[in-house]
């Protein structure tokens, strides 16, 4: 065995270990070098990165949701407020499991399936930052539970909200229209920036059209938060701009008079000022409690309002289009006058019907008179609502001429009134038919069309706005619902001058000539709403309409006894009054209502109530 020195082996060791050594240290300061250059790194060129990151665990921008706009009637009355709910929150980027969150809070209080799908909406859409409702409405018990078991949930926080309130109920609940929660079509067209904290927005009538002036500006903060996220106190603040407020030319008194008498018929009454077009009463009856769709109404609630027999959420005054019927009557006879087809005086004889010139058939067109009127003039026609005298106007104008003079009232068109969806109603002609129905226009079509029925439609809102024109000798007006705007935080009051186009005659005496027979139809001897003139302390003029809602045979005769309700004929009536320089005219649709002369009894009892309390009112 060779010999093999111990020193040598010593060497050997000491070689191996200071090297072991060396390189050890350089990969120390390796280490440290990466360690020094990271740090550096993080302090110097990512100092702004994590200092945001460190504020942002410390300070929490908070939106400040505007205060909502109340809506009050032309005399204060409160139509729409705010009511102070509190609200079950979340900021969904605070959150690590969203699902065990939910599970955990609804064996705390009780969120239904619809909740939690509304929510879950929102979750999609919104920015993971932004509050977010889970539950409104919180009593105090629910409050207190979630308050101790705060801890437990990362990112839940319970506020209070104000919540729209809406006082009067149904009365004016189509006019005012009603506030919900913001869903996913809205989130796509409204301002984002300004709804951050917002969780309803205006839904229709009212709430809907002047949604811009109700919301406000939204406001924000800057606040300090623990590590459990409860707020130490507030750093910055800008205050939210509350919503402008909106007074009506509604009257609440009145729009509950109407609706009490119309009684248990579906069907509208419009009552509108005729030379600034003030609409003082919008019912659609059946109503609604608005209430209901503040914090979201059940499937059950929302299918009985929806396609209940009545359709209590379809709005009459704007969406019914309706065949006017005789009310139709004094427009048509004022056109027959103004083109000179009929003299003020000339006289026909009405025997129960009317024949169609040159038709072989010998068709009968009956008047609602079995036995007829006899000798008929205009005035006498009006009083009694003959038919037979309009079949023979209508006649002689031909439906292209009766279509343009009846077009400057309004008929066949939008009146503008400051509420979404309005349907134009139907003025026919000749073009009309050609191109909806692609065939020819008959002249029989042309006499039923000459006692407001056959294709002829009109809106409740398009027969008060015509009735008003005549009320004012010709001033056709834009009907409005908002007299006013108050601006929020400011003295300011902002309102809009009336807009209107005159209807010129050829004789302004033809506007006292069709006052007078107007005003025989109430206080005439043989008026058709004679009964309703009786002790009145002023004079109304004014024209019953029955519109027939099915056909009937020649041979056959109407027996409203065994007729079905839903079949029966709808009862109409227009007027206005005093008739001597009138304050309001009135429109009344009555869905199966049988008789316009029942329906007069609500245009004079409005009238008188609106005289009472304005007694100075006049045409300003």
């Amino acid at each position: 065995m060779p010999y093999q020195s111990h020193y040598s082996d010593h060497s050997y060791q000491a070689s191996l270990f200071k090297f072991r050594v060396i390189v050890a240290v350089l990969i120390c300061l390796l280490m440290l070098s990466g360690l020094l250059f990271r740090l550096a790194w993080l302090q110097i060129v990512d100092y702004k990165h994590f200092a945001d990151l460190s504020e942002n665990n410390r300070i929490r921008l908070m939106e400040l949701p505007p205060t909502r706009g109340l809506i009050h009637d032309r005399n204060g009355v409160v139509l729409a407020e705010n009511k102070p709910t509190f609200h079950l929150e979340i900021i969904p980027e605070q959150v690590d499991d969203m699902d065990a969150t939910l599970t955990g809070l609804r064996e705390i209080v009780t969120i239904s399936d619809s909740e939690i799908e509304r929510f879950k909406d929102q979750l999609r859409v919104r920015r993971s930052f932004q509050r977010i409702s889970l539950r409104t409405r919180l009593n105090e018990e629910e409050v207190a539970k979630l308050a101790v078991n705060r801890h437990r949930f990362p990112g839940m926080d319970i506020n209070a909200r104000l919540s729209r309130y809406y006082p009067q109920g149904k009365a004016a609940a189509h006019a005012v229209g009603y506030v919900g929660r913001i869903n996913r079509k809205e989130l796509t067209v409204i301002d984002e920036g300004n709804y951050r904290g917002t969780s309803h927005i205006g839904k229709t009538g009212l709430e809907k059209y002047y949604e811009a002036e109700l919301h406000g500006m939204v406001g924000r903060q800057k606040v300090e938060v623990n590590a459990q996220g409860r707020v130490l106190r507030a750093i910055d603040k800008v205050a939210p701009i509350a919503g402008n407020d909106l007074v009506l030319n509604l009257d609440i008194e009145l729009q509950k008079i109407a609706e009490e008498m119309l009684g248990d018929f579906a069907g509208s009454v419009i009552a509108i000022e005729p030379h600034n077009g003030a609409v003082v009463v919008f019912v659609s009856k059946p109503g609604f409690d608005p209430n209901l769709f503040v914090h979201g109404i059940s499937h059950k609630d929302y299918n009985a309002l929806s396609h209940g027999v009545y359709k209590p959420l379809f709005n009459r005054a704007i969406f019914g289009q309706y065949p006017p019927g005789s009310t139709f009557k004094p427009f048509l006879a004022l056109a027959g006058i103004e083109q000179r087809r009929f003299g003020v005086r000339e006289s026909l004889h009405c025997k129960g019907h009317y024949l169609l010139p040159g038709d072989d058939t010998e068709r009968k067109y009956r008047d609602w008179k079995k036995e007829g009127h006899g000798m008929v003039d205009l005035s006498k026609a009006i009083e009694q609502s003959c038919d037979v005298y309009f079949y023979e106007l209508a006649y002689r104008m031909g439906i292209d001429s009766m279509h343009d003079f009846l077009a400057q009232f309004g008929f066949g068109a939008k009146t503008g009134i400051d509420l979404l969806g309005e349907r134009r109603g139907l003025l026919p002609s000749r073009a009309w038919k050609k191109e909806k129905k692609r065939t020819v226009w008959y002249p029989g079509e042309t006499l039923i069309a000459g006692i407001g029925q056959g294709y002829m439609l009109a809106t409740p809102v398009q027969l008060a706005v015509a009735t008003a024109a005549l009320a004012s000798r010709g001033e056709k007006i834009v009907p409005r619902l908002l007299k006013e705007i108050h601006v929020s935080g400011e003295d300011t009051v902002r309102s809009r001058d009336p807009s209107k186009t005159m209807i010129k005659l050829r004789r302004d005496s033809h506007w006292d000539v069709m006052f007078e027979a107007m005003k025989k139809v109430v206080h005439g001897t043989w008026g058709t709403a004679r009964a309703t003139g009786w002790g009145m302390k002023f004079k109304m003029a004014g024209k019953t309409g029955t519109a027939q809602v099915f056909g009937i045979a020649q041979d056959e005769e109407y027996d409203e006894e065994t007729v079905a309700k839903k079949l029966r004929d709808h009862g109409l009536f227009i007027g206005f009054g005093p008739a001597e320089d009138p304050i309001l005219a009135v429109a009344v649709v009555a869905e199966n209502g049988e008789h316009g002369s029942k329906m007069a009894p609500i245009a004079r009892q409005i009238i008188q109530r609106y005289m009472e309390k304005y007694s100075s009112a006049s045409s300003k």
